[in-house]
């Protein structure tokens, strides 16, 4: 008969299985941030815990399988944080902060999720809608700044017949171009940051990215 804790509604097997593939996942962070995501390898994790291979593989199936539970839990990590930084009211001033924030805490979280792809990996789906999830967020609130103006050009018809990427948000292209926009350019800035190519350079990034922002939003 199947026996549940109070606490979780989790059997003490199921529990045991969470917690091995929360330790998985710690190593492969920390393996990540020392050989990058390309290499990944579950046997070395498997050794560092001192398991077999086999062992390890009937909490992960491959080196796949783990890429897409920490994709996973990143994008949770950042829906997490726009929501809180869109709460009483979408806010793209708060949620420009809150992604430096969050992708200054852990930049190789920032990289997995935002950098170059890994070699042969393919995300799963349900990562694109959790990736939708917060770009909708910052579309919201970009439809909450004062209007700008609409974007000129072939761009504009462009923006209004390729809408895929904003999972049906009835934003008009005006504002579907200042979210790219203002999406774009902040990870250009935050890309350059975290992987050191404004060292050296004598200015401080946190007020480039301070400009940056006040000219995407309209108060600089």
């Amino acid at each position: 008969m199947r026996q549940e804790t109070a606490e979780t509604g989790a059997t003490p097997r199921e529990r045991y299985r969470a917690q091995v593939r929360a330790e998985i996942k710690d190593h492969a962070r920390r393996q990540i941030a020392t050989a990058g995501a390309p290499g990944l390898s579950l046997n070395a994790i498997a050794k560092r815990m001192g398991m077999s291979g086999p062992a390890l593989y009937r909490y992960y199936a491959g080196r796949d399988e783990l890429l897409t539970d920490l994709v996973r839990d990143a994008y949770r990590s950042l829906a997490e944080d726009f929501r809180a930084a869109s709460a009483p009211a979408p806010d793209a001033r708060a949620l420009a902060h809150a992604l430096r924030a969050w992708a200054l805490a852990d930049p190789q979280r920032y990289f997995l999720t935002f950098g170059t792809p890994v070699p042969g990996y393919e995300a799963p789906e349900d990562t694109t809608v959790l990736a939708r999830e917060v770009m909708t967020l910052m579309l919201d609130a970009c439809a909450a700044l004062p209007p700008a103006g609409s974007p000129g050009g072939p761009f504009a018809a462009h923006l209004e017949e390729h809408r895929e990427w904003t999972g049906g948000h009835p934003a008009p292209p005006a504002v579907l171009h200042r979210a790219l926009t203002l999406w774009t350019r902040l990870h250009g800035a935050l890309s350059l940051e975290l992987a050191g190519h404004f060292a050296g350079m004598g200015f401080d990034p946190a007020l480039l990215y301070e400009a940056e922002l006040d000219a995407l939003t309209g108060d600089g």
